[in-house]
């Protein structure tokens, strides 16, 4: 597959949805060990070639998988050691406060209602988009890369990405969706309590699953363009699913 703006694509031939199922099924099952106390605080979880033997994936599930948990504060990567089960994810579970929690299905129901707008919306921008436009939505993720580098919020790019992409299919319609929500669009603005909302490894993983959607828009591949969005917002779902498990009844 031909790479664009020195992004390595790395997709299963199952495609990005067929990659998140398998990064799920990865996630669940080594929560239940966790939960189940067969991984313990403190415990070096299997290494990447041992996870893909066991689970019959790629490598390139087994980093989203990890990437999932490391940004629900589950498990946290040792330099030179590996990954080791944290202290937070033996305890009752994931503290939010009244308002984060209260915030949990309204964000689920968006998540839900951007995928099949904005999935399509990059279908749409990937065969209609100018050279202007497909410039815009480049210079949003190469902003979000530079924040990240600096240490700063991603939440402004991130939304500035998602908007340039509306802004591409050249339909009002959609560029209005993401006005109305505005930077409430990026699911992590509203959770600020979150360990992810300042981890350098997930905001890295969103970063990579925007120039994927970037590549399929710059070579007009429509198909691609679309399930590389719904793949993202696939991905944002299961995380927030997992907190929704985590909180009380």
């Amino acid at each position: 597959m031909r790479c664009r703006y020195m992004v390595r694509l790395d997709w299963d031939m199952m495609g990005g949805q067929g990659r998140q199922r398998l990064a799920q099924q990865v996630i669940d099952q080594l929560r239940l060990q966790i939960e189940t106390g067969k991984l313990r605080a403190g415990a070096q979880l299997p290494t990447e070639p041992q996870l893909e033997a066991a689970y019959g994936v790629s490598r390139t599930v087994v980093r989203e998988a990890i990437a999932d948990l490391r940004a629900a504060g589950l498990v946290r990567p040792i330099q030179g050691k590996g990954v080791f089960v944290s202290e937070a994810a033996t305890r009752s579970g994931l503290t939010l406060t009244p308002v984060e929690i209260r915030s949990i299905p309204e964000t689920l129901e968006l998540l839900e209602f951007r995928m099949a707008a904005e999935g399509e919306a990059a279908a749409i921008a990937a065969y209609r988009r100018t050279a202007e436009q497909e410039a815009a939505i480049a210079a949003a993720n190469r902003k979000m890369a530079m924040r990240m580098e600096q240490g700063l919020s991603t939440i402004e790019a991130d939304y500035e990405f998602h908007l340039a992409v509306a802004i591409a299919t050249n339909n009002r319609f959609y560029v209005d969706v993401l006005r109305h929500f505005g930077a409430r669009t990026i699911p992590r603005g509203q959770f600020p309590t979150l360990p992810e909302a300042n981890d350098r490894t997930y905001l890295e993983k969103v970063h990579l699953e925007h120039a994927e959607i970037l590549a399929a828009i710059a070579d007009q591949d429509a198909e691609r363009a679309r399930q590389a969005m719904r793949a993202h917002m696939l991905a944002s779902q299961r995380r927030y699913r997992f907190l929704a498990e985590q909180q009380p009844d």
